[in-house]
């Protein structure tokens, strides 16, 4: 299961962002939401559509601009130049669109989106998304492929984790080994989005929550590629049924503030034709997973960002973590 995560190569940070959002006729939007994708880091339009954003993290990811009713635009950050940022509204409406009858009914198509978009671990039990009514569907009985898109955000609630995330679904499809809407028959599930974090919830047993949540999960994982820590009490490489030392399957070097990773065993040939190599992880909490690359390198940014999010992808307990499990990019970050 794979969860777009977009990563932008910025070599030059500044400690705060300024700018201005207006719609195509001039006028400032108010209230306008700006934020970098994937954290807790936003901020609003004020009454003359300006903004000031900060940027000490030094983020490397999109900063998104939306407003209701248009189109949110992302940006890469690569100057100290104050944006001027024009929204244009909405041209379609998707409640005008015609949805075909298929052969199930919406509340079957729901529960299949929840299973595969929040997923079934604790955490993904816990969130709720308020805006359900916002959701289309669209089963494709030819290609055994459910189809998901919403016009607006989807406000998802996670109580367990005490995060708003205000998700922008860009894309959602499930396919069925057969003309199913079961979990039990899909043979491959993948969305992509940006996402905003709010904290709503800092309680101590949250604080527990979100660490038994990052304790083996994607992030963690890339974490420890990235500073080298792999094998040392967290992730277990195995190449096959034996252990193997994480240096001797990647190689880890420095590349413009980023880490460049590069796979060092590859099979190609064995499986389809982009297949590069397959590594087995242990992790002493989360239990058995595998990683499969489609990618012979790729960079990791500070937060555990990848570049190669199509390229990558897990099977085991790790692909079983969805937005139900997702945490900022920032956490833990200071």
């Amino acid at each position: 299961m794979k969860t777009l995560l977009l990563l932008l190569f910025v070599t030059v940070s500044f400690a705060q962002i300024r700018g201005k959002v207006v719609g195509l006729n001039g006028r400032p939007l108010v209230a306008a939401n700006v934020y970098f994708d994937g954290t807790t880091v936003a901020t609003l339009t004020d009454n003359k559509g300006d903004f000031v954003i900060d940027n000490t993290f030094k983020l490397n990811t999109l900063l998104a601009i939306s407003y209701l009713g248009y189109e949110t635009q992302y940006l890469k950050i690569d100057s100290d130049n104050e944006l001027y940022v024009t929204l244009k509204e909405l041209a379609e409406n998707l409640d005008e669109v015609v949805i075909k009858k298929d052969l199930f009914t919406r509340k079957q198509k729901m529960e299949l989106f929840r299973n595969q978009f929040l997923g079934n671990t604790s955490f993904g039990k816990a969130s709720k998304i308020e805006n359900e009514i916002d959701i289309y569907f669209v089963y494709d009985k030819d290609k055994t492929t459910l189809e998901a898109f919403s016009q607006n955000p989807l406000i998802i609630i996670n109580s367990a984790l005490g995060y708003k995330i205000t998700y922008e679904l860009s894309s959602f499809q499930t396919k069925f080994w057969k003309v199913s809407i079961s979990s039990r028959d899909v043979s491959q599930s993948f969305f992509s989005g940006l996402s905003r974090f709010e904290e709503i919830n800092s309680s101590s047993k949250i604080i527990k929550n979100r660490q038994k949540c990052y304790s083996g999960s994607q992030l963690e994982f890339f974490r420890n590629l990235r500073n080298e820590t792999l094998g040392k009490g967290n992730f277990l490489v195995f190449e096959k049924s034996y252990q193997v030392s994480p240096k001797d399957s990647f190689n880890v070097k420095d590349t413009l503030g980023l880490k460049k990773v590069e796979v060092l065993k590859q099979e190609r040939g064995l499986h389809n034709k982009k297949f590069v190599a397959e590594f087995s992880l242990l992790h002493k909490k989360a239990g058995q997973s595998k990683i499969i690359l489609e990618t012979a390198s790729f960079y990791i940014d500070q937060f555990g960002l990848n570049s190669n999010v199509h390229d990558i992808s897990f099977s085991g307990k790790l692909s079983e973590q969805r937005v139900g499990n997702m945490l900022p990019a920032n956490y833990k970050i200071n």
